[in-house]
């Protein structure tokens, strides 16, 4: 009669269908996001080889702990400037399933001002 609600097994399709599309290479490596209810992670990876080449949490900072929008700024910013270091400027965005909104994108749009091409 009604249909069940799965949330998790629902992201998880739409996760999969976005990873169909998008593929990290050396040159342009994956910036994948992690969304929990407590914390967001984020991570560079370059799937050729399957190997993280940076990544940043919210279990980083002290300063900004959570999974609020405010944290995700400041992971955003924190995955942009290890990028920068190890010389990444353009990267390939992988949403993981979600939304491009709320947390999501504050941590896209702070990427973006700290120096990532996306």
């Amino acid at each position: 009669m009604f249909k069940q609600v799965n949330r998790k097994a629902d992201n998880r399709k739409r996760h999969l269908r976005v990873r169909n599309r998008i593929l990290g290479t050396a040159e342009r490596p994956r910036l994948s996001v992690y969304r929990s209810l407590s914390n967001i992670y984020a991570q560079v990876i370059d799937d050729t080889i399957g190997v993280t080449l940076v990544a940043a949490s919210t279990l980083d900072s002290k300063d900004q702990p959570g999974g609020n929008a405010d944290a995700a700024k400041v992971v955003g910013k924190a995955i942009a400037e290890r990028a920068l270091e190890k010389g990444i400027r353009k990267v390939v965005f992988d949403r993981g399933g979600h939304i491009f909104h709320g947390r999501i994108k504050a941590l896209a749009d702070a990427a973006r001002e700290a120096g990532l091409e996306f």
